[in-house]
């Protein structure tokens, strides 16, 4: 339980020492942000309205040049996503940061971009990915001789390996930091490296040097260099009082408690700390047998807690709870918050945070003490391995990052020698590569030459259809005439003739006869009416002599190939409207396309579409076949061509394919071109 106390601690005292601005730059590009840098640092403002402020200042930053007044406000818009706690904001910022700095070659701001992400993936639990990029920070900051950032990416590192209880590195990892401090620009340093040493050597036993240090890391407290709002005073203080309730020294621990609480603005600037005061203090209160105010700090340490979502500081004030309920012989209660604190350490994600509560179970609940005994020995044997593993992934890590630079700089003295033979190589290659465009663009020629003369095939093709057309357009003008002369004409005459018979005639016999008179000219309209169809019918039919040829080229896709062919033409198509050279090339694009589909789709249906919508022609040819993926599919002759005459005819050519799902071709082309200036 006490080292549950002393995490709780660590986890506020990384969170409260991030993050020094390095610089500060008044500079009229920063005008424009400036303000709402402001916003986001009022602590007066919501969390929410925070966050927005520093959102608007990031969206500012990003449309701004890569410079390195650009890099120094990623960096303070960083800091302050950190410090809002919004973790997925303050990742995505610092991957910019590092994606520009490569790009600027900036190794100062390259190394911090790792050190904060080393930050980013330790408060997610990740500690390998962590450890890699502070070690990789630490080599930069080494080589640059930045002395500050080089101590607090140390002082990370041993924060790191504190939380994982490798006790021994953490602390070399503090003296390493300390030994780099220079002068009043480290000063804040001080103070966070002192009470990680007070911190474990009140973990390891060594009392003496837990109080020399938590004093050294109190008088190093300094408001110009250590940030009042993080509170540093009140956390050394319960820091020292923790080493006392270590000690069970509680009336001196209560001392150091109650002089923490004294600390202005403590609940709006630091509620983790009010919080782990509160509780510590009512803590010691109850172990000298007081009992002023002891249940309702408890409480109030509580529901603080609770209210900023404090996890590890619920399962410790639960704890306490379940220890002051036993104590006090509630065993029910003892045990309702015991089970509380252990259910709230199993959602946190990290394995020794169960350990305290399962041993409180284990001693007040003795009807399931075997099981919870079984399971914490369980975990704590889990958790020592997981330690031990990344301990060793830790030393791995450094080996293969030193590694790595001895293989980059023997590969340096390698790659020089192999510019020389690739130049050679090059030149060879770049000869035989203008040889081969010179190949090409023959083969292009030689192409388009066939293409020519296959256009002109065709267009004699629609000259001879054309021809036959007129031909089959006279027969049918004989066929009508004697269709009227013979029928219609002969009929209308006899019909003519009876009515002037019966003009003289009024009895009823005349009138009826002139009503059959009347309705055998109604069919004989009737007649006429549909020779009249019958011509336009055929005339739209000899205008769409068009529509026969490539219904004859569909007939022959049927009759040569087993995949079903569903064809659809718009009949409202006036092709007399469409040039030579769209039908040409229209005719082409359908012919490339169902050879495709033979050769390489083994499609089961190919649909062809022609229709007419808003003035243009709309060609739609798709299949079910195998399809392709488009990312990789080389563009060979037959498809360039059909792109270059869609752009022949002012056309757009679509194709949309994956593998599996078939391919669909869409082609939209004025029906009336328009004339393009030469």
């Amino acid at each position: 339980m006490k080292k549950s106390l002393l995490l709780v601690f660590t986890l506020i005292l990384i969170c409260c020492s991030k993050k020094k601005e390095v610089r500060n730059f008044e500079n009229p590009i920063h005008d424009s942000v400036s303000s709402y840098f402001v916003l986001s640092d009022d602590q007066t403002l919501s969390k929410n309205e925070r966050f927005g402020a520093n959102s608007k200042a990031l969206e500012i930053v990003l449309s701004q040049k890569n410079d390195s007044i650009h890099r120094v406000s990623l960096v303070r818009i960083a800091n302050r996503f950190y410090n809002l706690n919004s973790l997925p904001s303050y990742e995505s910022t610092v991957r910019v940061l590092m994606k520009e700095s490569i790009d600027a070659k900036d190794s100062l701001y390259l190394a911090k971009s790792y050190s904060y992400l080393g930050d980013y993936y330790a408060e997610i639990l990740q500690q390998d990915s962590a450890y890699s990029f502070y070690f990789k920070a630490e080599k930069l900051f080494s080589a640059l001789d930045d002395h500050y950032n080089l101590g607090r990416t140390r002082f990370n590192k041993a924060n790191l390996l504190y939380f994982l209880n490798d006790y021994t590195g953490s602390e070399s990892a503090v003296f390493n930091a300390l030994r780099v401090i220079k002068g009043k620009e480290g000063k804040d340093l001080y103070f966070d490296c002192f009470n990680l040493l007070g911190i474990i050597y009140n973990d390891l036993g060594e009392h003496k040097k837990a109080i020399e240090f938590n004093k050294k890391a109190f008088n190093s407290i300094d408001d110009k260099v250590n940030n009042p709002i993080g509170q540093p005073r009140a956390m050394s203080l319960n820091n020292m009082g923790l080493v006392y309730q270590f000690m069970k020294d509680h009336k001196k621990a209560l001392f150091y408690f109650e002089k923490g609480l004294k600390e202005k603005n403590l609940l709006l600037n630091q509620p983790s700390v009010y919080a782990m005061l509160l509780d510590n203090l009512a803590y010691s209160r109850f172990k000298v047998g007081s009992s002023k105010n002891v249940i309702n700090f408890f409480f109030k340490a509580l529901k603080v807690r609770e209210e900023y979502d404090l996890q590890n500081g619920v399962v410790v004030s639960k704890m306490h709870l379940s220890e002051f309920y036993d104590y006090n012989k509630n065993r029910s209660k003892a045990i309702q918050f015991a089970k509380e604190a252990l259910h709230t350490a199993r959602g946190m994600n990290i394995k020794r945070s169960v350990l305290a509560p399962l041993k409180q179970l284990s001693i007040i609940d003795p009807p399931n003490a075997a099981a919870y005994s079984s399971e914490y020995l369980h975990i704590s044997d889990s958790v020592h391995l997981a330690e031990r593993k990344i301990g060793e992934k830790f030393t791995r890590i450094e080996y293969e990052t030193d590694k790595i630079k001895d293989d980059y700089s023997d590969l340096e003295d390698k790659n020089r020698n192999l510019i020389y033979i690739f130049s050679f190589f090059a030149i060879l290659g770049l000869f035989f590569y203008i040889i081969k465009i010179q190949r090409a663009r023959h083969r292009e020629l030689l192409y388009k030459q066939g293409q020519q003369q296959a256009n002109a095939e065709i267009y004699n093709l629609i000259i001879n259809q054309q021809s036959n057309i007129d031909a089959n357009r006279v027969i049918e003008k004989k066929r009508v005439a004697q269709e009227l002369h013979d029928g219609v004409l002969g009929r209308m005459f006899g019909v003519r003739m009876n009515l002037e018979g019966l003009n003289s005639f009024q009895d009823e016999l005349a009138v009826t006869q002139r009503k059959e008179y009347i309705i055998e000219l109604k069919k004989i309209e009737q007649d006429i009416r549909e020779i009249s169809h019958e011509m336009n019918r055929e005339k739209s039919e000899l205008i769409n002599n068009f529509v026969a040829i490539v219904n004859n080229l569909f007939e022959e896709q049927r009759k040569t190939f087993q995949t079903k062919l569903v064809t659809t033409i718009d009949r409202t198509i006036n092709w007399e409207l469409a040039s030579n050279i769209v039908k040409i090339n229209l005719y082409r694009i359908i012919q490339e396309s169902l050879q495709n589909c033979n050769k390489y789709a083994k499609a089961k249906t190919i649909k062809v579409e022609l229709k007419k919508v808003d003035g243009d022609i709309h060609l739609l040819i798709s299949d079910d076949g195998e399809g392709f993926n488009m990312k990789v599919l080389k563009r060979g002759i037959g498809l360039r061509n059909m792109i270059s005459r869609a752009k022949e005819c002012q056309g757009n050519l679509n194709i949309l394919s994956n593998e599996g799902d078939g391919t669909t071709i869409t082609l939209v082309i004025p029906l009336e071109q328009k004339q393009i200036p030469a």
